[in-house]
């Protein structure tokens, strides 16, 4: 019999991408065939000197505990590279390294937030985002955002949503599940606000059309969040990181100390090795994922979705899939156990997003094929 849980963890929803993905996995040991459309994975291998650092790591027993703000020469080397990516320099000292962007994510709401204090969140937004907020009894405050102009962030919408417990603005830039990427006007004007902005960036780098504008370059009072399973194809590693504003270091350490202790040693040396080495394979997998982009929303369209927002960065596709059911979340079963296709329904991304359907490239352009054929016979079931 289960027990008494906190009103905390009731309040967090279910990763629908993940409960997709982990029945798909269950059809999948019992012989089916299964195409991943649903999770935001490359299929691309990691820096091959990235393996080679944790193979050399392991080898020599670099197995041991580590500073819990992270490795000083990835430490230096992270801050470099964004210094470089932002125009903007970047003492180490403010790099904390974590186990992915999430838990990085969990250190900086526990260290804004008091029960009841409120995050801005512009809609549709990363699955996990309120969760996250919930977890260390916050609020989340959703701004929505529309297909119709881009799903471009209103500043002013923004401020209305100011509130006396307001303590932060959180945004992806490249976006998921929308691929939007913010205009340079839209996060000025958000570093303006009394409340600081947390930037996850971690699709920085993957963009197809036009260009990112780091928010370092834009306020030192920001938050950014990064790691390696985007850019480096590096998901399983586990590595990301947070760049704090001067004088937040200290706060991140004491809870990166208390909650984590520090990121594994031997992975923290294979994203040393991804920094300095792995720069050539983030532009061909761009290169790649663009020709996958193009294949991927031609197919969905004549198939009858549609796809308002050609995305600009990250790797999916946000399709309006209502002409065949308004229930993401029925949708997207349906589809997977009728079709072996496995997609994230839109609802995962908020109420805004309910209806939708979000579709991942990175697989193969053989496996879009496929899953595009597949699709095409379950749909007109329908």
């Amino acid at each position: 019999m289960a027990g008494r849980y906190s009103g905390r963890a009731a309040a967090i929803e279910p990763f629908l991408a993940m409960d997709v993905m982990e029945r798909a996995l269950e059809l999948e040991r019992s012989g089916r065939s299964i195409l991943h459309l649903e999770i935001g994975e490359p299929d691309f291998p990691p820096p091959p000197a990235a393996i080679r650092a944790l193979h050399a790591a392991l080898d020599r027993g670099d197995t041991r505990y580590t500073d819990s703000r992270g490795l000083p020469e990835l430490r230096e080397a992270i801050a470099a590279d964004h210094a470089r990516r932002a125009g903007t320099p970047v003492d180490p000292s403010r790099v904390i390294v974590t186990s992915g962007t999430s838990p990085a994510l969990l250190l900086v709401f526990s260290l804004l937030l008091d029960p009841g204090d409120e995050v801005i969140v512009p809609t549709p937004h990363y699955a996990c985002y309120p969760g996250i907020v919930r977890a260390v009894g916050g609020v989340p405050v959703l701004v929505p955002t529309s297909a119709s102009d881009g799903f471009r962030i209103d500043p002013d919408a923004v401020r209305r949503a100011l509130g006396p417990r307001t303590r932060a603005v959180l945004l992806g830039s490249p976006a998921n599940p929308t691929g939007a990427v913010q205009p340079r006007d839209v996060l000025a004007a958000l570093a303006t606000l009394d409340v600081p902005v947390v930037a996850d960036e971690i699709y920085d780098g993957l963009v197809y059309e036009g260009s990112t504008t780091p928010m370092l370059s834009l306020s030192e009072r920001a938050f950014v969040l990064d790691g390696f399973s985007k850019r480096y194809a590096m998901t399983g590693f586990r590595l990301g990181h947070v760049i704090a504003p001067p004088g937040a270091e200290r706060g991140l350490q004491i809870l990166a100390q208390n909650l984590f202790i520090s990121a594994s040693s031997f992975v923290q040396r294979a994203g040393i090795a991804a920094l300095r080495e792995g720069a050539s394979g983030i532009e061909a997998m761009r290169a790649e994922l663009g020709l996958r982009r193009k294949r991927l929303l031609d197919g969905l369209r004549s198939l009858g979705l549609d796809v308002p927002l050609d995305p600009a960065g990250a790797f999916y596709v946000f399709a309006d899939a209502r002409r065949f059911g308004s229930d993401s979340r029925a949708l997207a079963f349906d589809l997977l156990e009728r079709a072996g296709v496995a997609v994230t329904p839109g609802v995962d991304f908020g109420a805004a997003g309910e209806g939708f359907l979000r579709f991942s490239y990175t697989a193969s352009e053989a496996d879009i094929d496929e899953a595009l054929a597949r699709l095409a016979g379950a749909l007109e079931a329908r």
